[in-house]
């Protein structure tokens, strides 16, 4: 029998998406345990969703960091400790909105994923739902996605893709319309991902069988 693979998760909000991870292991769609939540905020309902399943949290706060004086080094260097600690088969950037360094990166070569809110080369860093609003108001575009990639340097959402999402934009949506698509869009898309990663897949930047529609 195959050894469980162990997820350490990094959120920094309201863990939707950790929670689908969460779910999909529990029904056995992954092969998976998560081991590990880690956010880098104290106040945030992802936290609380991991301490309902009794998986063990811990809280690294940035801005508590920043105002003591530290780094972006010396704060990446403490959390890679802490993940390291939890024995992660793979790192799981879920709603984490920091820009990891080499410092944390060097320790897990080829371990980190991330899931971004937009197709590969569109709309990279902050509020990726809402530009990609905007742009389809303005008729620049016609469809949006998201997509999960390695992260294996400091570039902004610019890894090697495993998975991709492409979601149609509709006549008359809102932009809240559009966000609720987009989460429900994301949680299938980072458990297919996640299954694909821990079966070593490497992934590619062009576009592949590995991509769906979301037509929900």
């Amino acid at each position: 029998m195959s050894k469980v693979k162990r997820l350490t998760i990094l959120i920094s909000g309201n863990g939707s998406n950790l929670e689908a991870l969460i779910e999909a292991c529990d029904t056995n769609r992954l092969q998976a345990e998560v081991g590990l939540v880690i956010s880098s905020k104290a106040a945030v309902f992802g936290l609380e969703r991991a301490r309902r399943h009794g998986i063990p949290t811990k809280v690294l706060s940035w801005s508590e960091h920043r105002a003591c004086g530290g780094s972006r080094s010396t704060y990446d260097q403490q959390l890679a400790r802490c993940v390291a600690a939890s024995h992660p088969d793979l790192i799981v950037l879920a709603g984490w909105m920091r820009i990891l360094t080499r410092s944390f990166l060097d320790r897990f070569p080829g371990k980190v994923v991330n899931l971004h809110p937009a197709l590969p080369g569109a709309f990279p860093g902050l509020h990726a739902i809402e530009r990609a609003y905007t742009a389809w108001r303005e008729g620049t575009i016609r469809e949006t996605g998201a997509m999960v990639h390695w992260v294996p340097d400091e570039g902004v959402d610019t890894g090697p893709v495993i998975r991709v999402v492409r979601v149609p934009l509709r006549a008359g949506e809102t932009l809240e319309g559009l966000t609720e698509r987009m989460h429900t869009a994301e949680h299938g898309l980072l458990v297919q991902a996640i299954a694909a990663a821990l079966a070593g897949e490497v992934g590619s930047l062009g576009p592949s069988a590995a991509e769906a529609r979301a037509d929900h």
